[in-house]
């Protein structure tokens, strides 16, 4: 069965770092494009990070320089480096995998074959 669990998320004041994780389960192909998602109350979910098989990666502007993305292929697990953090990051942090090898410019919904439960960044100013 596929399954993703974050983990990692928590309250920081502003400037402040957190590290998020997202775990797959054995039975989760993870050899596919791979994203973070975060989403507020009555936003849309937005993209913020993605990472393909080959290593390639985007990041939306606005977290571009603070954020970065990576994989450890040997533990199943994305994660999300999050420096330099800002009242506007807070929202619920989901990650993703697509059903496509690359990752798309822009994020299609319904393009996402398996998710996690999410996990809440708060920041404080």
């Amino acid at each position: 069965q596929e399954k993703l669990v974050e983990a990692g998320g928590g309250s920081v004041q502003a400037g402040g770092s957190l590290r998020l994780s997202c775990a797959a389960s054995r039975g989760t192909n993870i050899n596919y494009c791979m994203s973070w998602f975060r989403q507020s109350p009555g936003k849309e979910r937005e993209r913020v990070a993605s990472l393909d098989p080959d290593g390639i990666t985007t990041y939306a502007d606005s977290v571009k320089g603070r954020f970065t993305i990576s994989k450890d292929g040997a533990k199943n697990t994305l994660y999300l480096q999050m420096n330099s953090l800002k009242p506007e990051d807070s929202a619920t942090y989901y990650c993703g995998v697509d059903w496509d090898r690359a990752c798309g410019r822009t994020y299609i919904p319904g393009s996402v074959r398996v998710w996690g439960q999410g996990t809440l960044v708060t920041v404080s100013s």
